[in-house]
């Protein structure tokens, strides 16, 4: 008898007892109805699962920062590189063929880089995150505020769906991990084999801290009344058992948060330029086959709607019965030839055709494929044929709230823009739309009516058909989610989704005080002149003596009309308002003639850097660079310049410093303020001496 799939919890494999033999499901393989796993979480104690993260999980990966755990969501993905043909093999038994599998296995693998790289590029190595600027709350400058964010103390649960057992569940790990928030994963029964076996990997490479990732294999009846305030629950799956779970107690009065990503019935539209000889035709049918097929339709972003120009709607359908024809293959994924496996379950199968009876019923005229069963394929194995309905009536309720999640779409016509507008919008919210144009007008009177309807919408044409990654591929740089029926929340979109594992908070206080709570340095805070500190210049100061406020005051520098005579042929940067007395005078902004601001940001740099080798190694950029008092000859500027951030690199010899920069003029009003960024050696380095 086939075992019962391991459960990983509170850093152990666990399996019920013997007695729950007799109750465990069974779970079989979807091209030949062979049984792969017995599936049970009878005696498992939810609650002691729960607070296993909630206590040894927040401990360990509160003991490390954004930069670390990116460097582990790194480690993670290469080991899952270098086994990940142990998971295609299995993948295969789910349905999906090798280039179904590339999409989940791949795909999710190439999250964990993606949230890697982000994190080190896009977030200090710190534990708290500052979200925008600082805003001033007195006028002397001694009581400021801003908004924070920092990791909630709970367990981020994620109940997945089973078409993307691997995709599904890092796409909502690497986030929730990089924020420092431990993950419990319930994966779909049919096809949580799979996920068992990413889980498995990661354990076996001791790269997951102690309670950071745990593995419920089987169903989990009583864990909502475990949960409680900072916890966060990510949902996958139905519309109706998404509104099942948010109208529990935990989450209504409980304080759990809750994000879904339901099902919905997206939708394409071919734009009216777009006519049968144009490459976006092309490219339309193209990818419209391509939803159909892939992952055999089983895919949240699949297209449902196709909707067309009335004109164009034959030739469409002719288009794509040929493309079916000459390209697309039903049969077992691991037979040479497939190019569609079939569903997960017979389960699924039978769920399949009763909406497409749903469909035909309400009007819809199928006039590719068949209900019936392919031709060549083992009757135990959950196939179905790709098959395309056509609707005489586009506003039927029926096409645009029954979802066939398989292979399946139906065509409607429009003969407006602002009726396929309508049309899209009767979906009631959706995770994607495309467009298929090359003409922007189209697409912005298009756009414009759909955006506030969907998560996300892709442009289709002859100068992005080869590059685009296609309708159905959410990729983790961009939100993935939508509105409505498309369940009303967010998953993805770079850094945003580890700021949905995050509480953001105002902070109030002295600039002092919020110094030391951000790690970031404000204007008010102690400052430490090297001169007046008796200290080393700062440029001489390695990470591991450079300290947050240590700073440069300069001496004052005047500015000569030669100089900005010489800066303007130098440069040939001869602007009016640098050269022409009476032209300047007559510029609301400025007196008469005005130094360059680059000119005094070149002096800027003179009058703070120390110009011998040493612990700072480059120069990479400026930021946030604005000019604020026009300088006039005669004038003298002087800089400050103080310690801001401090960024150590965890996996090279230097990091990155971040220093505020302020020029003042003569009377001590503000001329200039931005960011000067710096790599700087992580220790002192030995200074070389001249040959």
């Amino acid at each position: 008898m086939t075992e019962i799939l391991p459960s990983y919890v509170r850093d152990a494999w666990w399996t019920p007892g013997d007695d729950a033999a007799a109750s465990a499901a069974e779970v079989r393989d979807a091209s030949t109805g062979e049984v792969v796993a017995r599936v049970s979480t009878e005696g498992l104690d939810l609650a002691a699962v729960l607070e296993h993260a909630r206590t040894v999980g927040q401990k360990r990966l509160g003991e490390l920062t954004f930069h670390q755990r990116a460097v582990l969501l790194k480690q993670m993905a290469l080991v899952l590189t270098e086994r990940k043909a142990e998971l295609y093999e299995l993948s295969a038994r789910t349905g999906a063929t090798q280039r179904d599998s590339w999409v989940d296995i791949d795909g999710g693998i190439g999250v964990l880089f993606t949230y890697s790289s982000k994190g080190r590029r896009e977030m200090p190595n710190g534990k708290v995150l500052v979200d925008g600027p600082v805003e001033p709350l007195s006028k002397d400058g001694s009581f400021i505020g801003r908004h924070v964010y920092t990791r909630l103390p709970g367990v981020a649960v994620q109940i997945n769906a089973f078409n993307f057992p691997v995709w599904g569940s890092l796409e909502k790990f690497a986030p929730a991990f990089l924020a420092g928030v431990p993950t419990v994963v319930k994966p779909a029964t049919p096809t949580g084999y799979l996920t068992e076996a990413y889980v498995r990997i990661l354990v076996e490479s001791g790269l997951l801290p102690a309670g950071s990732l745990q593995l419920v294999s089987g169903s989990v009846p009583d864990l909502f009344e475990h949960l409680r305030l900072g916890d966060h629950v990510a949902f996958t799956g139905s519309a109706s058992t998404a509104e099942r779970l948010r109208a529990h107690d935990s989450v209504q009065t409980g304080g759990v948060r809750f994000s879904s990503e339901t099902d919905s019935i997206n939708a394409s539209v071919l734009g009216t330029d777009a006519t049968p000889e144009t490459p976006e035709f092309d490219a339309y049918v193209k990818q419209l086959v391509t939803e159909m097929t892939s992952k055999a339709g089983q895919k949240c972003t699949a297209i449902r709607r196709a909707i067309v120009p009335a004109a164009s709607v034959d030739a469409l359908v002719d288009a794509v019965r040929e493309r079916l024809a000459e390209r697309v293959v039903v049969g077992d994924p691991r037979q040479e030839g497939t190019t569609m496996g079939p569903l997960a379950s017979t389960g699924q199968r039978d769920e399949v055709l009763r909406q497409v009876r749903k469909l035909q019923d309400a009007g819809g005229e199928l006039v590719i494929g068949t209900t019936e069963a392919p031709a060549g394929v083992a009757a135990e194995g959950a196939f179905v044929e790709p098959m395309l309905l056509k609707f005489a009536d586009a506003t039927a309720p029926a096409v645009h709230e029954v979802e066939a999640f398989g292979p399946v779409a139906s065509v409607i016509a429009y003969d407006s823009i602002d009726q396929a507008v309508d049309l899209v919008a009767r979906g009631g919210g959706s995770l994607v739309t495309s467009v298929a144009t090359h003409d922007p007008e189209v697409a912005v009177a298009l756009a414009t009516g759909i955006a506030p309807m969907n998560g996300r919408l892709l442009f289709l044409d002859r100068d992005d058909a080869r590059s685009s990654t296609g309708h159905g591929s959410p990729v983790p740089h961009l939100v993935h989610g939508g509105p409505g029926r498309a369940g009303g929340s967010e998953e993805l979109g770079g850094i945003r989704a580890v700021k949905h594992y995050m509480q953001r908070t105002a902070v109030q206080g002295s600039p002092a005080m919020l110094t030391a709570l951000t790690g970031v340095w404000h204007s008010g805070a102690e400052a430490r002149p090297y001169l007046a500190a008796g200290e080393p210049h700062p440029f001489r100061k390695s990470l591991a003596d450079l300290r947050i406020g240590d700073q440069v005051a300069s001496e004052p520098r005047t500015v000569t009309l030669e100089d900005i005579e010489t800066f303007a042929h130098f440069t040939g940067d001869t602007f009016y308002a640098h050269m022409d007395e009476e032209a300047a005078a007559a510029n609301p902004f400025f007196p008469g003639r005005v130094a360059h601001g680059y000119l005094l940001v070149s002096w800027a740099a003179g009058l703070f850097v120390d110009a011998a080798p040493g612990p700072v190694l480059a120069n990479y950029g400026l930021e946030n660079l604005r000019f604020i008092t026009p300088v006039s000859p005669g004038d003298s500027i002087r800089v400050e310049l103080t310690a801001k951030e401090i960024s150590p690199r965890e996996t090279d010899e230097y990091g990155e410093v971040r220093w505020d920069a302020v020029l003042k003029n003569q009377d001590d009003e503000i001329v200039a303020t931005y960011d000067v960024l710096t790599l700087v050696a992580k220790e002192p380095t030995p200074v070389p001496q001249p040959a």
